[in-house]
């Protein structure tokens, strides 16, 4: 069967080959908790979550490891990382901007 035919004509075919690419990955906000290796940040995330019989909410919070090619981010910089591909074992994220705090 020819594939025009089962998507209906080529250009359908190339905008979902489009979109595919364009979805956007997830970011997190977070402060810097350890600079202390090489390229490689300590980010604390923290979120409010609700207990579901209690409905009082509370803070969790979990750490991520963050590629920053720069040494630029210290302790306590407040940050947005971004998903990526697996850089090593536990790097999954990357470091994309420094949030400004006025």
């Amino acid at each position: 069967m020819h594939r025009a035919s089962i998507y209906g004509s080529e250009g359908e075919e190339e905008n979902e080959v489009l979109f595919a690419q364009t979805i956007m990955k997830k970011q997190l906000t977070g402060t810097v908790i350890s600079n202390k290796m090489q390229k490689t940040v300590v980010v604390r995330v923290e979120r409010l979550k609700e207990h579901p019989k209690y409905k009082r909410r509370f803070r969790v919070h979990k750490k991520y490891k963050a590629h920053a090619e720069i040494g630029e981010y210290k302790v306590g910089d407040k940050v947005i990382i971004e998903e990526c591909r697996p850089i090593s074992k536990d790097k999954r994220w990357r470091v994309i901007k420094k949030v400004d705090e006025k």
